[in-house]
């Protein structure tokens, strides 16, 4: 039980740091029961869920759902509803929130439970999936699931998962469907989640099987990005395309410039935590900046969603996990699926790392037994051991609120736990093979598998252009990491640098005192970073 009880732990330690660092206002509204029992849907949602055809009767605010030889009339303000013409209690009121009528989920269910030709759509799937994941059947769930989430979420784990989220966010209120979307690998639906305190959203990823392959829960936010003024769409085209393979395979995006290859392209890495392909945090989305701005200048981009973005049980549900597994040997798929594109010219293949990518550069160089990367760049990256750089970036914050005269107790208590989690991390009792009970931060064998590792010493002893870049307002990943790339890598002649006085650690320029309250805000990623990228692969021919 141990490695089962890693993944929920993980998963939701992740969850819970997304909610501290991003603010969670703005959210839509949403119906609230007054039965604070009873669970809320959309009609219209649940008519499509079983099949059913629902229409709406202005003059008597009246709502029909017909399925077979079932009709349910729902009347606005009401607690009861005609079934088949008899008058039966539905357990709450019939209300309208958004031009929808919400009604109890339990009645629904309850009504069309024994209808034989229900459809096995999408819909239906992940709606019996979320009603028994909230209800705690783990036995029930395990159902709509593939095999390998079975292996990631047994029983024990999904009979306590939902219970475990609403710790963190609050007691459910309601559901509403968002978005339904397929990318190379899945087919994504994500529902809005109202509660009595955070609202939040969750995914579920099927596969082409129809079953719950994985799920992705994060706090809901209002978007706020703009597109760049150098995203001129008539420049490039963009294709979706497939990372590695089996059961880890990742959608990504592919971005090519308009015009006659072969082209030259960068892959870009992800920084840590769970992040889609563009990267999107708050009102900036520099991932895809960097591609449509590179495009426009005769460059293609690969970017994709991170392994624990789009397979964030299953991954986290390794004991073992290591950085290799969690960025490098995809850095390395995306390089191999680059070799043999079309348009693409094999010889020019670059890799950009940021934050936590860029730290793990110098293990991807490694790793890269063909040879087939013709330069690395750094964004923000860390030069330092992972656990010092958290340190560092707790006491930068604080250093920083300080300035600013406002309250730091709150990240000073935050720092005192990270000092207190390098302590037991550098303490050589323990290791890969005698991992401490406990440990704060699961998986704890990725902590302890990079503890000796520090990017600047292995870089040393590596060869190939390097280009490292970096915002001097970056309080993630201080100056200071920056100027220890250049002090040692100093022998290095094949190293070029830059660093923005006014760039965060989004890439973007920020006029203010960086404390991250102003990444909900548009953004986007500088123009002379992307010029200097530019620059610098055109000066590699």
């Amino acid at each position: 039980m141990r490695r089962k009880s890693i993944a929920l732990q993980t998963a939701v330690t992740v969850t819970l740091a997304l909610s501290l660092v991003i603010p969670l206002n703005g959210a839509a509204a949403a119906a609230k029961s007054d039965n604070k029992e009873n669970e809320l849907t959309s009609v219209r949602l649940a008519a499509s869920t079983y099949g059913a055809k629902v229409s709406w009767n202005q003059a008597s605010r009246t709502v029909t759902i017909t399925k077979g030889s079932i009709t349910v009339v729902f009347k606005v303000g009401e607690t009861q509803a005609l079934v088949n013409g008899q008058t039966t209690p539905i357990g709450d009121k019939v209300s309208i929130v958004g031009n929808q009528a919400f009604v109890p989920m339990d009645f629904i269910t309850q009504i069309f439970k024994d209808e034989e030709d229900i459809p096995t759509s999408s819909l239906k799937t992940v709606d019996l999936f979320l009603t028994q994941l909230k209800s705690g059947q783990g036995s029930k769930v395990t159902a709509y699931m593939s095999p390998a989430l079975k292996e990631a979420l047994p029983t024990q784990v999904l009979n306590i998962l939902w219970s475990n989220y609403e710790q963190v966010y609050g007691k459910f209120v309601s559901q509403s469907l968002q978005t339904e979307d397929d990318n190379a690998v899945h087919h994504n639906i994500t529902y809005d989640i109202q509660t009595d305190k955070i609202p939040f959203s969750i995914t579920l990823r099927l596969n082409p099987q129809g079953q719950v392959d994985d799920l992705y829960m994060a706090p809901t936010y209002p978007s706020t990005y703009k597109k760049p003024d150098y995203d001129h769409p008539s420049t490039y085209i963009e294709e979706e395309v497939t990372v590695g393979d089996g059961e880890f395979a990742l959608p990504g995006t592919l971005t090519k410039p308009i015009g006659n290859g072969p082209f030259p392209v960068v892959v870009l890495v992800h920084g840590s935590g769970t992040n889609n392909r563009d990267t999107s945090i708050g009102g900036a989305k520099p991932f895809r900046d960097l591609a449509v701005g590179l495009a426009s200048k005769d460059i293609a981009v690969l970017r994709y969603d991170k392994v624990t973005y789009e397979h964030t049980f299953k991954i986290s549900s390794d004991p073992k996990l290591t950085l290799n597994r969690e960025t490098v040997d995809d850095a390395l798929n995306a390089v191999t699926l680059l070799k043999n594109m079309k348009d693409i010219d094999p010889t020019r293949i670059y890799v950009a790392g940021h934050s936590q990518g860029g730290f793990a550069m110098p293990l991807i160089v490694k790793a890269s037994k063909d040879k087939a990367i013709a330069g690395t760049i750094l964004l923000s990256a860390p030069s330092s051991k992972f656990i010092d750089v958290l340190v560092e970036q707790l006491e930068e914050i604080v250093s920083r609120f300080k300035e600013l005269g406002q309250d730091t107790s709150i990240y000073e208590a935050q720092s005192a736990q990270v000092i207190s989690l390098a302590k037991i991390v550098n303490d050589p009792q323990y290791s890969v093979d005698h991992l401490p009970d406990n440990f704060p931060m699961q998986p704890a064998y990725w902590w302890f598998e990079q503890r000796d590792y520090k990017p600047s010493d292995l870089a040393k002893t590596q060869t190939g252009p390097m280009l490292v870049l970096q915002g001097e307002n970056d309080y993630q990943v201080p100056i200071r990491q920056y100027n220890d790339w250049k002090k040692e890598l100093k022998d290095r002649s094949d190293v070029a640098y830059k660093s923005y006085p006014h760039v965060n650690h989004l890439l973007s320029e920020y006029a203010g005192v960086s404390v991250g309250a102003e990444y909900m805000q548009p953004s986007n990623v500088a123009p002379a970073i992307i010029d200097d990228i530019a620059d610098w692969i055109k000066n590699m021919k």
